[in-house]
């Protein structure tokens, strides 16, 4: 019984061991070569929320909901051949093995973009971008609570530009 207990902690050690999110990933990559990488931290976030409200565009969406409510942002773009493929295969493996849902899916000319959240209608979790170019890769990754509402109003306002 004893074996069977320290197997099964083993097993579970080796899954979480694997289990990949944003900052496994920036982890991971940020220090490659022609990497290019940005990690904003929860305490930069509350900073950035204790400014004044903060509107853009025609349509004065409020970013200060969105900002208030991110714990993590997590961005690497690479310009490396060698790591390229690598690195794309690893956002792709995090995104299915999360519970992520393709908000849009665009391919232009050998490039690829798609945008994937997390979440329940009220609020969102987490936001992927994920950018595939013939030789280059950019993933982005932000993580949360942020309200839908605002969330959405945000997309809505960057598409009609």
């Amino acid at each position: 019984m004893k074996r069977i207990v320290i197997l099964f902690a083993a097993l579970l050690l080796t899954v979480t061991a694997f289990a990949q999110n944003g900052k496994s990933l920036y982890q991971k990559y940020s220090d490659a070569e022609n990497v290019s990488a940005v990690y904003i931290s929860p305490a930069m976030f509350r900073l950035i929320g204790q400014l004044p409200d903060m509107e853009v565009g025609q349509n004065n969406v409020n970013l200060t909901p969105v900002i208030r409510s991110l714990t993590g942002l997590y961005i690497l773009n690479s310009e490396n051949a060698s790591i390229n493929a690598s690195l794309r295969s690893d956002a792709e493996r995090f995104i299915q093995s999360g519970r992520y849902e393709l908000l849009m899916e665009a391919k232009d000319g050998g490039e690829t973009v798609r945008m994937y959240t997390v979440g329940n209608e009220r609020t969102i979790e987490g936001f992927v971008l994920l950018t595939a170019e013939p030789d280059e890769v950019t993933f982005i990754c932000l993580d949360g609570s942020m309200p839908r509402k605002e969330f959405e109003s945000l997309i809505a306002d960057e598409m009609q530009k």
